[in-house]
């Protein structure tokens, strides 16, 4: 069970590796914010990964508040976004 927890944890740092280029690279703001809500997203299924691997399920509680403030924060940004170019 520990190498499939290895490989997803590998697969989740390549993605996140290419998020982060995305996050350089993007052309565009709302690219940008997507790159940021994406990169969350592969942290907080990193920590339930983690938290399945070591069978502790305290910080659950956590990682709902923070997919949560994720989800709020893309939201106002892609507003923010909308009416500037507007």
């Amino acid at each position: 069970m520990g190498v499939v927890f290895t490989i997803v944890l590998g697969l989740l740092a390549a993605s996140a590796l290419l998020v982060v280029v995305r996050l350089l690279r993007g052309p565009g703001a709302l690219d940008r914010i997507v790159a940021v809500d994406v990169l969350v997203v592969l942290l907080v299924a990193g920590t339930a990964v983690q938290i399945a691997m070591t069978g502790r399920g305290g910080n659950i509680a956590l990682l709902v508040a923070v997919a949560l403030l994720a989800f709020v924060s893309s939201m106002t940004a892609a507003r923010l976004a909308k009416e500037r170019e507007l």
